[in-house]
């Protein structure tokens, strides 16, 4: 069953509390004007299954405190947070904050960038007829390149580590 939420002023809310009162109270007024609506509208078919469900959760006074400061610390509203502890809780899967997003992205582009720029490099070395101390170079050359994106995976590996560490509860 879906629940409708509104919000209004008080002056309304007490007008229509009074207006209401005569027919069943604010609920039952509620729904008779909701199916009064509906049944004016022709049937559509189902809209599909929601992408989301709305989850409220009451904490303390000190939770929310604490829960304002995490999602303040990590860029984030404090419903995204909660969403973010849920996801990997139940999911396994890592948040980042938007500027980390945004990094991990440049740091994808990057790296795609060096691959498209390895495989020319290594293409180009097939082709040629080179020998000796020339062939030796551009081989350390690649070696060089190659230990230093291994520490730039390394990086972004403990970056996912480091955020799953994060949301893993404090004993």
């Amino acid at each position: 069953m879906v629940m409708f939420s509104v919000r209004v002023s008080d002056d309304v809310a007490q007008r229509f509390d009074a207006a209401a009162a005569e027919t069943g109270g604010r609920s039952a007024t509620m729904r008779r004007l909701i199916g009064t609506v509906a049944a004016a509208t022709p049937h559509v078919g189902p809209s599909g299954p929601r992408t989301a469900a709305r989850l409220m959760v009451r904490l303390a006074a000190p939770d929310a405190a604490g829960v304002d400061a995490e999602a303040a610390a990590m860029g984030l509203r404090r419903a995204a947070w909660v969403a973010a502890l849920v996801r990997r809780r139940v999911r396994g899967r890592p948040t980042f904050s938007r500027s980390d997003e945004l990094a991990l992205i440049a740091i994808q582009t990057e790296l795609r960038r060096i691959g498209v720029n390895i495989n020319q490099i290594a293409r180009a070395l097939n082709t040629s007829v080179t020998e000796g101390k020339v062939l030796d170079l551009e081989l350390a050359y690649l070696d060089d390149l190659r230990a230093e994106i291994r520490g730039h995976m390394s990086a972004l590996h403990e970056a996912f580590e480091g955020n799953l560490a994060y949301w893993e509860v404090e004993p």
